[in-house]
């Protein structure tokens, strides 16, 4: 396939987008160091064993990259909990020992050699071939091979004692190259771990042959074992030579992959459909942007992913999966009274009203009048406007000059206090409240990805909470004046603003009432309480210990307002 500018030109990304699609894509990225330390890890380089039985961290990508595929192959602790003892699965080779009873007509009892040709040799018997046989079926092959002399009242016992450990040479760049003894059927893994694995900046995770008398008997490509659990078996001999080869091309996957890794390509150049297959690119990707340097110049394409699979990536790419098509519906949540399903997957641009008609209400059961939203960008808004008050309480408490030692006593009394309803502040979430309802009449407005529809039910209930003595809820009486409900609750604590009462009504709007002008005893009608309603008494700030008494002040209101809760 050529690489030539003209090939992709309609597809040819500028630096712009390029870098517009990697934005996008890292709230998509894994951090693979994160990743390794959430599992009790650390990023660095090297593997190798300590006192404690525990691997070392997974090898870091070189220059800031990610690491290599497999990279965390060798971090297990297999060959710290190895057994001595014998698996049934182990074959037997030339030099093991066998223990051979007979008994009966015939009694002997001796330990046999498995001699160069692979054969024990049993008097009267003659040599029974034992070479390769499982340790689970030696007592089996041997008794029969016995019993075909001796037919009759004769029985044996057979058990392998040792096997004869094999010295195996592994060379190539692994971390710790050299010469490592096992058994002969360890697998390859044991003996890469044994020198400490493959060098995961030079060494090949898809070429390591076994060699013996300079000849290759055997090939592997872990690959086949990381993805699909294949490791061929093998009965490793004296002066074996496992032979990691050099690293291949390799590419670096970024973006919204599930393996953001770097892979090793089998040949120099590979189609993207193998990369996706390793990679595995999230389901909501739709394209693919592709850097990297061919013979006539550097390239830098920009694909639809499906147009990626017949794409040919090379050493030294850079592949980032992006999502970069924008859904066509949303989702919203129905909370309150209802009836019906609770979450609802509706086209962009629909409006609250196209939903609230399908949607099954109990009309004496639903306050349908006092319908609200809660979104998300309303509480991120919300949010960030009281952080920036909080931050500029901060600011003019920790700067406020002193002329005196006893003002800088206060002034420190004053900033623990302001430091104390800071955290305090900070901890507290807004609700993102949109008010779309008013004297039963709903707002048509269009819907976000993520509305919180709540659909408030009937109540006879008012609820006094705050600086009052007894926070309860009352029964609503529509001759009662805010004065009287908070008069039953107990009246106001000693720290209560009095002058001046939040009334949050059952549709989501704060309002607030003052004993001044008449609203406090129910003249206006603008400010009468409904069932469902809640009155807010808020605390009152000591002008005597803070100077910051009106911007604090200012803060109390904008929590009761975001949050519909009480701060001291």
């Amino acid at each position: 396939m050529s690489f030539s500018g003209a090939n992709y030109a309609q597809d040819a990304a500028t630096a712009e987008q390029l870098e517009q699609a990697r934005q996008a894509s890292q709230s998509q990225r894994v951090d693979v160091s994160q990743y390794m330390q959430s599992n009790g890890k650390s990023i660095g380089r090297g593997n190798t064993a300590n006192n404690s039985g525990v691997y070392g961290p997974m090898p870091a990508g070189e220059e800031g990259l990610p690491p290599p595929f497999g990279a965390n192959l060798f971090e297990g602790g297999f060959s710290a909990e190895r057994s001595d003892g014998l698996n049934p699965s182990y074959l037997v080779s030339p030099g093991d020992k066998i223990s051979v009873q007979m008994w009966g007509t015939v009694n002997n009892a001796q330990v046999v050699t498995v001699d160069n040709q692979g054969n024990i040799f049993i008097p009267d018997v003659g040599p029974v071939k034992v070479k390769d046989v499982p340790a689970k079926q030696i007592n089996n092959v041997v008794t029969q091979s016995i019993k075909s002399v001796y037919t009759n009242n004769v029985s044996v016992y057979v058990n392998l004692l040792t096997a004869t450990p094999v010295s195996v040479y592994v060379a190539g760049p692994v971390l710790r190259p050299g010469q490592y003894a096992g058994l002969a059927s360890d697998s390859l893994l044991f003996f890469l771990k044994q020198a400490g694995g493959i060098d995961p900046h030079r060494g090949s995770y898809r070429t390591i042959k076994v060699m013996r008398n300079g000849k290759t008997e055997i090939e592997y490509d872990l690959y086949d074992f990381l993805k699909e659990g294949k490791l061929s078996t093998f009965s490793f001999k004296d002066e074996d030579v496992i032979f990691v080869a050099e690293q291949g091309a390799m590419v670096t996957v970024e973006g919204a992959a599930r393996y953001p890794f770097r892979f090793e390509l089998e040949e120099n150049n590979s189609s993207g459909q193998d990369l996706v297959y390793y990679a595995r690119p999230l389901s909501k990707t739709s394209h693919v942007a592709v850097t990297g340097n061919r013979q006539d110049g550097p390239i830098s394409v920009y694909l639809p992913v499906v147009e990626f699979t017949q794409f040919t990536v090379t050493d030294g790419d850079t592949v980032l999966f992006n999502d970069d098509i924008r859904a066509n519906v949303i989702s919203v949540q129905i909370s309150g009274s209802y009836k019906g399903p609770s979450f609802y997957t509706v086209e962009k641009n629909t409006r609250l009203l196209d939903l609230l008609s399908y949607v099954e209400v109990d009309p004496k059961q639903a306050n349908y009048g006092a319908i609200y939203i809660k979104r998300k960008t309303v509480i991120e808004q919300q949010k960030a406007l009281i952080d920036e008050s909080l931050n500029r309480l901060e600011r003019s408490i920790f700067t406020a000059p002193a002329s005196s030692d006893g003002e800088a006593r206060i002034r420190a009394q004053e900033a623990q206090l302001v430091s104390e309803f800071v955290a305090r502040a900070r901890q507290i979430e807004p609700l993102g409240k949109v008010i779309v309802s008013e004297n039963g009449l709903v707002a048509n407005i269009r819907l976000e990805q993520g509305d919180e529809i709540i659909i408030p039910p009937h109540t006879d209930l008012i609820q006094v909470a705050g600086e009052v003595l007894l926070p309860q809820a009352i029964v609503y009486n529509p001759n009662a004046t805010i004065g009287d409900y908070v008069a039953w609750a107990g009246g106001f604590s000693e720290r209560a603003q009095d002058e001046r009462i939040a009334i949050v009504h059952a549709n989501g709007l704060t309002t607030f009432v003052s004993v001044h002008d008449g609203e406090w005893f129910g003249a206006s009608d603008k400010n009468k309480l409904s069932p469902g309603d809640q009155v807010l008494v808020l605390p009152k700030i000591d002008t005597k210990l803070l100077q910051a008494v009106k911007d604090i002040t200012q803060i109390v209101y904008q929590i009761a307002i975001a949050a519909n809760v009480v701060t001291n």
